[in-house]
């Protein structure tokens, strides 16, 4: 049996702003619950009064151990030392590759792996363990082209957003889950302190006109430049003998590059 921890996350609608399952930890939970037999442990660092946390529950999970700690504070060390402290210690790390609402760096992952001495092999969409203490993943990458690894355990996985859908949260299992709080010491978040975080506004693109006279300019300007006839070429010939209309041509044919200087 493989004893298995999932980091999970209180996510934001990106339309309405309210608390969800962050969609990237929903699918680490649901590839954690979909492997054999063994000892889960969920965690979460963050206040334990929102009510996402029970969406998780939903999922079909049994208990979630909640880190409480205080907006804008750093939750690796917490994290950390409650990894450490487990015994037996996990053999795989189930994390999103991305929060949504916090700092939303990527980073925490890293740094866990960093700590613990582990390996990490972020976007993974796929998970199967062996016998022989190893596990089978399938990394997403560029254009939907996936690669096969072989990885020792122990390691870090962040899952990417093209693994399997989670399962629907059901109202039963949601409420009969157990939400255990251990109240934590946790720095505060220098990085996250350091930034001014404002809501996201959609703003119009920039467009890049070029000057008169040059510059690439609009699709209208490049389409007349390549259709219209610049005024004040060329000559007009009324009634030129044939020699005259002869050394136009071969001139105006000579000006385009057509015929050997």
């Amino acid at each position: 049996m493989v004893d298995v921890a999932v980091l999970l996350s209180v996510g934001r609608h990106p339309v309405s702003g309210r608390a969800r399952r962050a969609p990237t930890d929903a699918r680490a939970l649901e590839l954690a619950l979909s492997l054999p037999p063994g000892r889960r442990t969920a965690l979460h660092a963050g206040s334990p009064d929102s009510p996402a946390l029970r969406d998780y529950l939903g999922m079909g999970l049994a208990e979630l151990t909640v880190l409480a700690m205080a907006e804008g504070r750093d939750p690796t060390d917490a994290l950390l030392a409650r990894l450490r402290a487990l015994s037996p210690a996990p053999s795989i790390l189930l994390t999103g590759n991305r929060a949504e609402g916090g700092e939303d760096s990527g980073m925490l992952p890293y740094s866990l792996a960093h700590a613990l001495g582990w390996a990490i092999v972020p976007d993974v969409v796929a998970l199967t363990l062996n016998d022989d203490g190893s596990a089978e993943l399938v990394q997403a990458l560029a254009r939907g082209q996936r690669r096969a690894l072989r990885v020792a355990m122990p390691f870090v996985v962040t899952i990417h957003p093209a693994a399997p859908a989670p399962r629907p949260s059901a109202f039963g299992p949601a409420r009969r889950g157990r939400i255990t709080v251990e109240a934590v010491d946790a720095p505060e978040d220098t990085a996250l302190a350091a930034c001014a975080v404002r809501p996201w506004r959609d703003r119009p693109k920039r467009l890049t006109v070029g000057a008169p006279g040059g510059g690439s300019g609009g699709a209208l300007d490049r389409l007349r430049a390549a259709t219209e006839a610049k005024a004040g070429q060329g000559r007009l010939l009324v009634g030129p003998t044939p020699d005259e209309a002869a050394r136009a041509i071969y001139d105006c044919l000579q000006e385009q590059g057509m015929l050997p200087r």
